[in-house]
């Protein structure tokens, strides 16, 4: 009795980045197969589709056995099962823990716990991202937090170390998990205009300014826990609103140095003192935990909304931001530098980045 075989021999594993980017995406092979039928990949190679169908089989099950590896990608360079160019590693694992930004956008600030796995059906149809990638994104999301969340050093450098990530996939990973263990509130109806990329770069303010590693360098936790000790100082800067004469002068210094520079200075001259407690206030009160978590909430109610409706530019904003910032320093009866500019860098830096015009 005839029999047919398709038998393949060789020694590099070959690996098509279409395919794999669709075995990515959560398609099955049925799916694929129509998706790169569509594409004119028949008429290109002269083939059938019987051809395709088990050309794109035989890829997904190599994804399948590799998948394994992918977990820990420095396992996958000490293999001996696929033979795979260094450069196909990286390209490999990047795109493995690649992530869709509506996605991630939707877990922000969430619990990588059972409970919130459970929702990702919810999710896929909101973000239209299939829910197999759903799955294996937030199971990315958890492997790589419960593997730092421990680990001494740079959060960030150790992300990249132990999962040969690239510079700006670690970063964002360092953002996923500084959020996910402070908890910040990002889901809020008010919040909904500020993308992943803004609260990523908001984390990295944070991360380099505000956490232990901020001062030293060889704690455990050190990019992963906000400093206690400064949060708790914050509350010394109150005596910028409660000290009447001190209110007066920095807003005169303030007004004196931004007259005819910015377009809404009468509205600046006239709710300073508002914009100023609304600052301080923010600072003083991150020593409790839940007023950390609605860091972004306060900086949206607080200050960026009542600039927008007196209709402040951008340059406007990052005018008064930075002499406010830095008349401070001429307030003879402020004896709080330090903790004053360490608080006003990652201020400044992240309603800049948070004020959409």
């Amino acid at each position: 009795m005839a029999m047919e075989l398709d038998v393949f021999v060789g020694n590099t594993t070959i690996m098509d980045e279409e395919v794999y980017q669709l075995w990515l995406d959560g398609y099955t092979v049925t799916d694929a197969v129509s998706m790169r039928v569509r594409s004119g990949i028949l008429e290109q190679w002269g083939a059938c589709q019987a051809v395709l169908e088990s050309d794109t089989t035989d890829h997904y099950r190599t994804f399948q056995m590799a998948e394994r590896l992918l977990h820990c990608p420095s396992k996958l360079a000490n293999q001996l099962l696929f033979q795979i160019p260094p450069q196909r590693q990286a390209m490999l694992i990047e795109r493995y823990y690649a992530f869709d930004p509506a996605f991630v956008r939707e877990l922000l600030g969430k619990k990588l716990s059972k409970g919130t796995k459970k929702d990702l059906d919810d999710v896929s149809t909101k973000t239209g991202v299939t829910l197999k990638s759903c799955r294996r994104q937030f199971d990315n999301f958890k492997r790589v937090f419960k593997v730092v969340e421990e680990m001494k050093g740079p959060l960030v450098e150790n992300i990249k170390q132990h999962f040969l990530l690239s510079d700006r996939l670690a970063r964002d990973y360092g953002a996923i998990v500084f959020f996910a263990n402070i908890r910040f509130e990002t889901g809020k109806k008010k919040l909904q205009y500020l993308n992943f990329e803004d609260f990523a770069f908001c984390a990295g303010q944070l991360i380099q300014n505000w956490t232990v590693g901020a001062v030293d360098s060889m704690v455990e936790d050190m990019d992963v826990d906000l400093d206690k000790e400064f949060l708790q100082d914050l509350k010394e800067l109150k005596i910028l609103i409660t000290d009447k004469d001190m209110l007066d002068q920095h807003k005169s210094l303030v007004c004196t140095a931004l007259r005819g520079k910015i377009q809404v200075f009468a509205e600046m001259e006239a709710n300073f003192k508002n914009l100023s407690r609304a600052l301080v206030n923010i600072a003083a009160k991150l020593m409790h935990t839940k007023d950390v978590r609605d860091f972004f909430i306060d900086l949206v109610e607080k200050f960026i909304e009542p600039c927008r409706s007196d209709r402040w530019v951008l340059c406007d904003v990052k005018a008064f931001l930075t002499q406010y910032m830095n008349s401070a320093r001429a307030l003879d009866a402020f004896k709080q530098q330090a903790i004053w500019e360490r608080y006003m860098t990652v201020i400044r830096s992240c309603i800049l980045k948070m004020y959409h015009e």
